[in-house]
């Protein structure tokens, strides 16, 4: 019998909006007054998906920089307020994403984003784009004790929403989700046109989609595996 889920986590940056622009122009803007060369969008690619304070931290590590523990923090609080100014400007939505998610809503799916991303930043694009409607829980780095790919991350994410680990389904466009996934012991899907860091061979998935249009045949094919 096909079962279909009742539950989806989305991760945010590189599944349903490409944020590496908007990032990219916020910490350029910080670190050109560190003495930093200008960081392109593959590089930015490079450090997307672990958290903002990781990424800052490799910035840092990776140019020698000797910055102290109050400067770091000066930092950080520069880069949230730039990236909150330019977000709107330079952030886009995956093609499908919106009709894909009325889709899912129509089915009477629960929804939830479970991100590494800051979540001041996360609120402000999910409700600047209009994809705040969607979800019913939103769980970012600084509501969590243990973020992806800690699985405790997916199952604080599925309590939430007070659904069933084996009546979900993660999606999501990284090694880090994926493995968060697997973890957790969630059926998942791999969208291929995100920021992963390691061959698209060695992910570990339920379903891989090249297209976020592509979702609801995923999700039936799971269904149809008897995954769920």
């Amino acid at each position: 019998m096909q079962v279909y889920p009742e539950t989806i986590i989305f991760d945010l940056d590189g599944t349903l909006i490409d944020s590496v622009p908007a990032i990219r122009a916020a910490l350029n803007s910080v670190f050109i007054n560190e003495g930093v060369a200008e960081l392109s969008l593959g590089q930015v690619k490079e450090l997307v998906g672990f958290g903002a304070k990781w990424m800052v931290g490799e910035i840092i590590k990776l140019n020698n920089l000797d910055i102290g523990q109050e400067r770091l923090e000066q930092i950080m609080q520069l880069y949230f307020t730039e990236y909150l100014r330019v977000s709107s400007e330079f952030t886009s939505v995956y093609d499908g994403v919106y009709d894909v998610l009325e889709n899912l809503e129509g089915k009477g799916l629960k929804m939830a984003i479970c991100t590494n991303k800051p979540g001041p930043t996360t609120m402000l694009v999910l409700e600047s784009l209009g994809l705040d409607q969607f979800f019913q829980a939103v769980l970012t780095e600084d509501d969590v004790v243990h973020k992806k790919p800690d699985p405790r991350h997916v199952f604080d994410t599925i309590a939430a929403l007070k659904g069933h680990v084996d009546r979900s389904v993660f999606v999501g466009d990284s090694e880090t989700d994926m493995e968060a996934a697997e973890r957790a012991g969630v059926k998942s899907v791999f969208v291929t046109y995100g920021y992963c860091h390691i061959k698209h061979s060695e992910i570990t998935a339920s379903q891989s989609i090249d297209s976020f249009r592509e979702l609801p045949t995923a999700i039936k094919r799971i269904s149809e595996l008897n995954y769920l």
